[in-house]
């Protein structure tokens, strides 16, 4: 009994130490990324769920469900989750980032700030490093939004995606599906 009253007692100091991470609002958020087939056909996907957290130490963590992917054709999505994403296997895609606290703190409410982000991607079994260029704008002292400043190419080799690739441009009866695939973002972030 001793345990619970402590536990209770204590619960709001935990609360206030958590208050100070930012939160990736999904709704108000977008991942989006452009897939090339045929040489010269584009066309723009995102995805639906994504979250994250930031902690005033610079942990970032963030995930991207990837059954949520949004092709505007339902068959496609389908093909997306069960032959190139196999999100019964892989689910997710994470990435781990450590941030220096001192990049947010020295932004002044209205003001922006354009930072490389190392991070660490893990995506269908494989974990690559790659450099994220991001513009940071601190809206409030409770809202700041990170966007990319150019988009990231993630290679379908890199994350051993490319007999996926094969599988959806064979079952589409495509001349080429591209391996190279720019992803931009805009996130919203809240505490």
């Amino acid at each position: 009994m001793k345990n619970i009253i402590i536990g209770i007692l204590l619960l709001p100091f935990s609360l206030m130490a958590s208050a100070g991470d930012w939160i990736v609002e999904n709704d108000s958020s977008e991942v989006n990324f452009i897939s090339v087939k045929k040489g010269d056909i584009a066309e723009i996907h995102h995805f639906k769920s994504i979250a994250g957290t930031l902690t005033d130490k610079g942990k970032f963590n963030f995930s991207i469900a990837l059954a949520s992917v949004a092709t505007n054709i339902d068959i496609r999505d389908e093909r997306m989750d069960s032959l190139l994403f196999e999100v019964d296997k892989y689910p997710k895609l994470k990435l781990k980032a450590n941030i220096d606290p001192k990049i947010l703190a020295g932004i002044a409410v209205g003001s922006v700030k354009v930072a490389t982000i190392d991070a660490e991607v893990s995506l269908h079994g494989k974990k690559q490093k790659m450099a994220f260029t991001v513009s940071i704008a601190k809206l409030s002292d409770s809202h700041i939004l990170v966007a990319s400043v150019a988009p990231v190419i993630v290679n379908a080799d890199s994350f051993g995606l490319s007999s996926g690739v094969d599988k959806l441009r064979e079952v589409a009866g495509l001349s080429a599906i591209s391996k190279a695939v720019p992803v931009s973002f805009m996130l919203n972030l809240k505490r």
